[in-house]
């Protein structure tokens, strides 16, 4: 039976609302396409809510690099922060919104991850805007400027600086290559089913982030109400969040978060990994994730940006060779890439397969815990840092 909502009109007449099913598949696809609040991005983060701005509807996905597509994403979404927020959506009369739909979600996120340059990301979203009569650079500084502000700086009246779009574009590269998406099931109904494996998912899938998101659509007289709602936050999940969700991590927060879930000795070998930083590559990127907090160093050489690993507040240190892959310096070599893989697992314990030299690897920080093993790491690190400065131009 259609549940109701009501609406009270003038002269307190109640009017009922019953719920109602799309019509198509289609047709719902366009409204958030053409309606990202419906994303309710209010409550994916309460505290600093999402918002959103489409990519592109029918986004490609090749499983390997330089190959034609294999799959087609229904949307890709942005939101402030540059997290690449992949939509798929079905009506709950489809019966692969069961488990047909997560498997197939699974495939267009770990090969998006890997072969979606931000170049390609960037293109598909200005051809959107120009086809929609929009111009690109002002959807994103209307994205990028908190409501109630202007983006006028020194006016003095609540205006604040225009917002960088080159480097926000550098923080959705910085996403995808270190996994940090969001991947939203849309439909009219979410069942049971779905529930428990996005509740399962969004609490064992980090930095990413799995949700439903269901929007009920209800009729009444010519009105139409849509009521979205955010299914997949659970107790468990929630307390894997910083202590201020959509903070910007620095040192300190980053620091204390990763002694909380990993232990003091852990966290002591990702400061002395920071103080080496601060001598060889100072460019350091915190970010601003609500779920798990990362710490990049960075190198600007010749007006090029570098970095080798990520550190992360559960544990682990990603190296990043999928990145490197993409700069211009010594590393965009397999063979480069395959002499710091050797010397990485030289160190005791460390044991980074040979098939990774394009991707991202992960080695714990419990294993540098011994001071030979941390100096070995760093050496790798120094000699990494050597090669990219040596060479005058690339």
């Amino acid at each position: 039976m259609a549940r109701k909502i009501y609406q009270i009109h003038e002269g307190n007449r109640l009017e009922a609302m019953e719920e109602a099913p799309y019509l198509s598949e289609k047709r719902f696809q366009e409204l958030l396409a053409r309606h990202p609040d419906l994303l309710a991005g209010d409550q994916i983060d309460d505290a600093d809510p999402r918002r959103f701005v489409l990519v592109a509807r029918e986004i490609g996905i090749p499983t390997e690099e330089g190959a034609s597509d294999r799959w087609s994403l229904d949307h890709l979404f942005l939101d402030q922060d540059g997290i690449p927020t992949l939509v798929e959506v079905k009506r709950s009369a489809d019966p692969r919104l069961r488990r047909e739909v997560v498997g197939q979600m699974l495939d267009y996120a770990a090969n998006a991850v890997v072969y979606w340059p931000v170049d390609v990301v960037r293109t598909r979203f200005e051809e959107r805007c120009k086809a929609d009569g929009q111009e690109p650079d002002d959807v994103l500084t209307t994205l990028l400027t908190p409501e109630g502000t202007s983006a006028e700086p020194g006016d003095g009246q609540g205006g604040v600086d225009a917002p960088d779009l080159g480097h926000f574009w550098e923080e959705v590269e910085t996403n995808l290559q270190a996994g940090r998406i969001r991947l939203l099931f849309v439909a009219d109904q979410v069942p049971q089913e779905l529930r428990r494996v996005v509740e399962f998912l969004n609490a064992q899938m980090r930095p990413a982030q799995v949700l439903a998101v269901e929007v009920k659509q209800y009729e009444g007289g010519r009105a139409r109400t849509l009521v979205p709602s955010v299914i997949g936050h659970t107790t468990r999940s929630a307390g894997k969040k910083p202590s201020v969700p959509g903070r910007q991590w620095d040192e300190q927060s980053f620091l204390e978060a990763l002694a909380q879930a990993k232990g003091a000795q852990d966290a002591e070998v990702a400061r002395k990994i920071i103080r080496w930083a601060e001598r060889r590559m100072p460019d350091v990127w915190w970010g601003r994730g609500t779920r798990a907090g990362g710490s990049m160093p960075g190198l600007n050489c010749r007006g090029s940006w570098h970095q080798l690993i990520e550190v992360w507040t559960y544990g682990q240190i990603e190296i990043l060779f999928q990145y490197m892959k993409t700069r211009k310096n010594v590393f965009s070599t397999e063979d480069a890439r395959r002499e710091l893989l050797a010397r990485l697992n030289q160190v005791s314990g460390v044991r980074i397969a040979e098939s990774k030299v394009a991707l991202r690897p992960s080695i714990p920080l419990a294993l540098l815990r011994e001071e030979a093993a941390l100096g070995q790491f760093l050496s790798a690190l120094d000699w990494a840092v050597e090669q990219i400065v040596s060479v005058e131009s690339w």
